[in-house]
């Protein structure tokens, strides 16, 4: 990446403190978040990834310990990612269950939470693909449907911005990301107040 490019972000990076994917299982939040964070030249951080790294896979983890001592350490995988994304453009990409933490929901205060928004139609294939997700045993779509309308409010009540997934390819997606990042980050930058010591008296 030019040096040029990389110095003009980061004024507006300022603003935008980490950029948090939230949505759905199957969205696109990983693939669409490596690829964001390698067109904006920064860390990229799978509170998942984290997890399974620690703990042994989440199917693992539900099978053994149960759902509630996966969204305990879910939880604290996020915790730590925020912390440590402070001052930086980290992208940080969530599961998609763990924004029903009520301290998670507080923590993304403090970052530019992005809702990957699609339709069961959109996941459909993908989740076809992966029968390895212990909250989607059984019937997969039908059981996702029921997950996404419970969670559907929360993504949209926590998000800065949306951005709809249903069409297009994930570098087409994370450039239009990208974009959407800079226009609010301008509008953030333009909505900081002036310090009074720094405002002409006329």
């Amino acid at each position: 990446m030019p040096a040029g490019k990389t110095d003009g972000r980061s004024a507006a990076a300022r603003h935008l403190g980490p950029v948090v994917l939230i949505g759905p299982m199957a969205v696109g939040k990983s693939a669409i978040g490596h690829q964001l964070a390698q067109h904006l030249g920064c860390a990229f951080v799978d509170t998942d990834a984290l997890v399974v790294a620690q703990h042994g896979t989440i199917a693992e983890i539900f099978a053994s310990r149960g759902e509630h001592a996966f969204r305990e350490l879910e939880a604290r995988a996020v915790a730590l990612a925020i912390e440590e994304a402070q001052g930086s453009t980290t992208v940080i990409s969530l599961g998609g269950g763990a924004v029903l933490d009520s301290g998670t929901q507080q923590l993304l205060g403090r970052c530019t939470v992005v809702y990957l928004e699609c339709d069961a139609e959109t996941v459909a294939e993908r989740i076809a693909r992966n029968s390895g997700r212990p909250l989607l045993a059984g019937d997969a779509m039908g059981r996702w449907r029921t997950l996404f309308a419970t969670r559907q409010p929360v993504y949209e009540r926590l998000a800065d911005l949306v951005l709809d997934v249903r069409s297009g390819s994930v570098p087409e997606l994370a450039h239009r990301l990208e974009d959407a990042l800079g226009v609010h980050a301008v509008a953030k930058t333009a909505a900081v107040p002036i310090p009074a010591a720094t405002k002409e008296v006329e």
